[in-house]
């Protein structure tokens, strides 16, 4: 019988829960404390697979399981990844969980062989372990997506580097910019938001597996080998903390997304200003902007302004995070189970809202010439000032004087600007920035993760 046909039979027979002891639960009770976790758990079907993969190699080899009864299990584990990845997995409503689900699928495809996968294992550190591995791989679609944003900037800021535009502070008109200079300030915010990633993944990438219930295993299991059959970095090695770490990677990881979102919704802000009447700096393709259903003439950025919306609700995150977990002592608790309801899907939210930026602002026109209107003449005070000083007045006294000039109505505008230094409008440092960027992802190492998850599923 297929794996698909499993399924399909396993949702029409009633199934023995894990923990079962003889007695039934109350329905209300079942229905609140399963909660979404059939729903949820379908994001962690796959890497459910892989750790249970690592796992009986590693009870194969301190004599849990034959060599026999490995190689039947692996075959049959290998295809629900297949099925998992296809999207084709479904996880029965008489099964609590994806543990529970693929257990099923294993006893009734091989008997009492797939009820051995669970020795030396808990729930709880299956779930610690499923989370890490998603999030790992979650963490790395997004360094990739960040990438792909990060050089549409630096590819924008290059073709419009001599694009001059006013700088604001409180909102008022301040110094000369240039769009340059603005679309390279985001390639480098990402940057650095790569480095929070990057710690945010070092705490991922150590493996909970073989922590149980959170006071380990009377079995002698072979932690480093799991440890390297998944790629991690290393292990957590108390196994308190390794389950109290549930809640703090969440949190954790929650920091760094929410630190790229700030970047995105900034992002979003200027360009809806920007797109104003107001100030006209740029424009969107009419295909990227909607209408009113009343004014004819209204040409929206709708687009950034839920990108705005959807990355400032990703700012939240963290702190949502903190009040269901911070007043927890050591130990499992059901609370955890609600943080995968905010945590799974936060990863795709963002991973749209890099989508759409990228895609929306290798689109981005930028108008020419915007300080030749008087509107921004004062933008050149501070040229005036400095000119004065390199003359030999002191620099107070040089701002006194262009001040009384812009008080009596009698400031004129020099001409052109020339900034030179590191990271001003004349000298913007783009290949220095993307050497710093490429250096934060090659740290990464997501090299060794591919290459361990390739052998595992090797035949």
């Amino acid at each position: 019988m297929s794996f698909e046909l499993k399924i399909i039979y396993s949702l029409k027979f009633k199934r023995m829960k894990l923990w079962d002891k003889g007695y039934s639960i109350d329905k209300l009770i079942e229905k609140f404390t399963v909660g979404k976790d059939r729903e949820l758990d379908l994001y962690l079907a796959k890497f459910d697979v892989l750790g249970s993969m690592a796992h009986i190699k590693m009870l194969e080899s301190i004599d849990l399981l034959t060599k026999e009864e490995l190689d039947k299990l692996l075959p049959e584990l290998k295809s629900i990844y297949t099925l998992s990845s296809q999207g084709k997995f479904k996880i029965a409503e008489d099964e609590e969980d994806v543990h529970s689900q693929i257990e099923t699928l294993l006893t009734d495809k091989l008997g009492d062989i797939g009820k051995k996968i669970h020795s030396g294992r808990s729930r709880n550190d299956q779930v610690l372990l499923d989370l890490k591995l998603y999030t790992r791989n979650e963490i790395q679609e997004v360094v990739d997506l960040t990438k792909e944003l990060f050089d549409v900037l630096i590819e924008q800021a290059n073709k419009y580097k001599a694009y001059a535009m006013p700088g604001y502070t409180h909102l008022q008109v301040a110094m000369p910019s240039s769009f340059g200079l603005w679309f390279s300030a985001w390639a480098e915010s990402l940057t650095d938001d790569l480095l929070l990633l990057q710690s945010a993944y070092k705490i991922t990438n150590q493996n909970p597996l073989g922590s149980a219930a959170g006071y380990g295993s009377s079995f002698p299991l072979n932690r480093q080998m799991t440890t390297d059959l998944l790629g991690f970095d290393k292990m957590n090695i108390n196994v308190i903390y390794a389950q109290m770490g549930r809640g703090k990677m969440e949190k954790t990881v929650s920091f760094a997304l929410s630190s790229i979102a700030t970047t995105l919704s900034k992002i979003a802000f200027d360009i809806c200003m920007f797109m104003c009447q107001n100030f006209g700096f740029i424009s969107l393709p009419d295909e990227l902007t909607t209408g009113s259903s009343i004014m004819p003439h209204k040409k929206n950025p709708d687009v950034f302004e839920l990108i705005r919306a959807h990355c400032n609700k990703i700012q939240s995150l963290p702190s949502q995070i903190t009040l269901m977990t911070n007043n927890l002592p050591s130990g499992y608790f059901r609370d955890y189970q609600i943080l995968k309801e905010i945590f799974l899907p936060a990863f795709e939210e963002l991973k749209d809202c890099l989508k759409l930026a990228t895609y929306s602002l290798s689109k981005v026109s930028v108008k020419a010439n915007i300080l030749d209107e008087d509107t921004y003449k004062y933008v050149f005070s501070v040229e005036s000032v400095n000119k004065l000083v390199m003359e030999g007045l002191p620099f107070r006294d040089a701002y006194k004087k262009i001040g009384m000039q812009i008080q009596k109505g009698e400031f004129k505008r020099e001409g052109s600007v020339e900034y030179s230094h590191v990271g001003s409008t004349g000298n913007l440092c783009l290949a220095e920035i993307t050497n710093n960027f490429n250096k934060n992802i090659n740290e990464f190492n997501f090299e060794k993760v591919t290459h361990a998850i390739k052998e595992l599923l090797k035949e």
